[in-house]
């Protein structure tokens, strides 16, 4: 039964970050046709209210939203110069350190951010804009993609904790620079 739950909620993880993804990507859609329509009106003389509100609101629902999908796929920049040098059980020890430290702080960030849409939903705060919108709304892309990058680096963290590679890294982890860039150059993701 436990293999059965584990599967179950890896799938549903995994699908969880690809759907972000593919919100990050709607919004970037969302993005790309009201800049559109801004440039195209102008000559014409349509004017959207409030389009640059909306696009940066998009921006930020685009922004956080991708982040654990990004994270999870190895595609997020990370500084791995120590890392890099380490091997075996002290460069596990040394995924745990850095995983529960930027946990730590996605955490700390998603609870500030999480009571912030809150408090904008509980006092009805509401956009200064030509559009009257509720606040919260927006900040529901923010807070969302907030709290899956917590659960993602939660998921890593539980993942290396038990022996597994993370899934973040690219390449055998005794690359040399030059197997790196061969890898690159023949196409393979860095």
């Amino acid at each position: 039964m436990i293999i059965g739950f584990r599967g179950i909620m890896r799938v549903f993880l995994d699908r969880l970050y690809l759907f972000s993804g593919y919100l990050a990507g709607a919004f970037m859609l969302a993005i790309f046709v009201l800049m559109m329509l801004l440039s195209a009106g102008r000559p014409i003389g349509l004017n959207i209210p409030a389009a640059d509100d909306f696009v940066s609101w998009c921006m930020a629902a685009m922004a956080f939203l991708g982040l654990a999908h990004t994270f999870k796929r190895g595609d997020m920049i990370r500084v791995g110069l120590l890392l890099e040098k380490l091997h075996g059980r002290k460069r596990q020890i040394a995924e745990i350190i850095a995983l529960c430290v930027s946990a730590g702080f996605i955490l700390y960030f998603t609870r500030h951010a999480v009571q912030m849409t809150y408090d904008s939903w509980r006092f009805n705060d509401m956009a200064q804009g030509v559009v009257a919108v509720p606040l919260w709304i927006p900040q529901l892309g923010f807070s969302g993609g907030l709290i899956i990058l917590s659960i993602a680096l939660i998921d890593e963290l539980v993942s290396v904790i038990s022996g597994n590679r993370p899934s973040y890294v690219r390449g055998s982890p005794d690359e040399s620079p030059e197997e790196f860039v061969e890898r690159v150059s023949q196409g393979g993701a860095g």
